[in-house]
C-alpha cells in the first residue's frame, strides 16, 4: 500500500499507459547489477505510490540460463532472447566487457527488434551493443564517460552527447550508475507527471533528478558541483576539443573572459594552470583509447592533440608513469 504520508498526484495515465507497462532488460555475463537494481526499482517504488502495479518487468537472456552479474552475484533469468514475451522497451544491460558467451544471439536479438519497430534502451555500456546491431544509426545517445571516446572512434557517425541520460524517439540510453534513477524517473514523469517521479526519488534520497540536459562528470575530477559556472563552461569546452586543442585566448573568450581571469579562476577552484588541466584531459582521453581500442598509438597521439609522437609519450609517462606502449599491453 502506498505511504499516505507522500503526497502523490493520481491522474489518469496517459494513453499507452493505460493496460500497464512491461519492461524487458536482456542482460549479458557481468552485468552492473548497480544500473539493474536502480532501473527496476524507480518502477517498483512507482508501483508502490500509485497503489497498483502499472510497470512490470522481466529478465532475459541470450539462452535462458542464469547470468553473472559483475559482482559475482547470480542472477535468475524469466526469458532467452528466442522466447521473450513482447515488452514496451527492450534495455540491454553490458559490463565492463562487450565481449561474452552468446553475443551473436543477443545482437541478432536487438536487430530484429529494432526491425519491426520497437524500442529499444541501453544501460551503460549497453549502448555500445546497440551500435554494433545497428540500432542507434541515426539516434542521439550517450554512454558512461570511461567508454565515450573508445565508443565514439569505433561508431564516429552516431552523436553521442555525453549527457547523463538521452531520449530520441523509440530509443532510451543513459550512462549507468544513478543515471538510471533519472533515465526510469523521466519515463515515469512522462506517464504520470513530476509529483509521482519526486516521489519516487524522495524514496531514494535522490536529491534532483536530471535531465537529459545534464551532463555527465568531466575532467579529473569529475564533479564541478558548486563550483564557477564559467569554469564549468570553460571544462565542457576543452573536453570536447581534445583532437583540436582551443588556445587560451578562445577558452577566454567563450566565457567572456580574460586570459589573466580563466587563469586565476582555475587556480583558484583546481589548483592548477589552464593549460595543465587541458593536458590532463587529452591524455586521460589518450588512455581510455589505448584501453579501449586497438588503434595505433601514433593515431592515438593524433586523436588527442599531439602532433609530436615522442611528445605525446614523454608527457604520457610524465602524467601517468608508464609510456603508451606499456599502458597497452596491461590487462583490465
Amino acid at each position: 500500500m502506498p505511504n499516505p504520508s507522500i503526497p502523490i498526484e493520481r491522474p489518469v495515465a496517459n494513453d499507452s499507459v493505460q493496460g500497464g507497462r512491461q519492461f524487458g532488460f536482456l542482460l549479458v555475463d557481468k552485468f552492473s547489477m548497480f544500473s539493474l537494481a536502480a532501473a527496476i526499482d524507480c518502477f517498483r517504488s512507482a508501483n508502490r505510490l500509485l497503489g497498483r502495479d502499472v510497470y512490470g518487468w522481466t529478465t532475459i537472456s541470450a539462452d535462458g540460463d542464469a547470468v553473472m552479474a559483475s559482482n559475482g552475484l547470480p542472477l535468475k533469468i524469466d526469458y532467452s532472447v528466442a522466447d521473450m514475451p513482447p515488452v514496451d522497451i527492450l534495455f540491454v544491460s553490458v559490463g565492463l566487457s562487450i565481449e561474452f558467451p552468446g553475443k551473436s544471439k543477443v545482437l541478432a536479438a536487438l536487430r530484429s527488434w529494432g526491425r519491426r519497430g520497437n524500442a529499444l534502451g541501453a544501460l551503460s555500456v549497453g549502448s555500445y551493443l546497440l551500435a554494433e546491431a545497428g540500432q542507434l544509426d541515426g539516434y542521439r545517445c550517450t554512454i558512461h564517460w570511461e567508454n565515450r571516446a573508445g565508443f565514439m572512434e569505433r561508431f564516429p557517425d552516431i552523436n553521442c552527447t555525453g549527457n547523463v541520460f538521452e531520449i530520441d524517439r523509440k530509443r532510451y540510453t543513459c550512462a549507468g550508475g544513478t543515471t538510471s534513477i533519472d533515465l526510469m524517473l523521466e519515463i515515469v514523469r512522462t506517464d504520470f507527471g513530476s509529483n509521482l517521479a519526486n516521489g519516487v526519488a524522495n524514496q531514494f534520497q535522490h536529491e534532483r533528478i536530471r535531465s537529459a540536459g545534464d551532463r555527465q562528470r568531466v575532467g579529473p575530477e569529475r564533479d564541478l558541483t558548486g563550483k564557477s559556472e564559467k569554469l564549468r563552461r570553460i571544462v565542457e569546452l576543452m573536453a570536447d576539443h581534445l583532437d583540436e586543442p582551443l588556445s587560451a585566448v578562445q577558452l577566454a573568450k567563450s566565457a567572456g573572459l580574460s586570459v589573466r581571469q580563466v587563469e586565476r579562476l582555475f587556480l583558484r577552484h583546481l589548483s592548477v594552470t589552464p593549460g595543465r588541466y587541458y593536458m590532463r584531459l587529452r591524455l586521460e582521453r589518450a588512455r581510455e583509447l589505448l584501453r579501449q581500442t586497438n588503434m595505433p598509438i601514433l593515431d592515438v597521439a593524433i586523436a588527442t592533440g599531439f602532433t609530436s609522437h615522442s611528445y605525446f609519450a614523454q608527457s604520457y609517462r610524465l602524467q601517468f608513469g608508464r609510456p603508451p606502449s606499456e599502458e597497452r599491453r596491461t590487462t583490465y
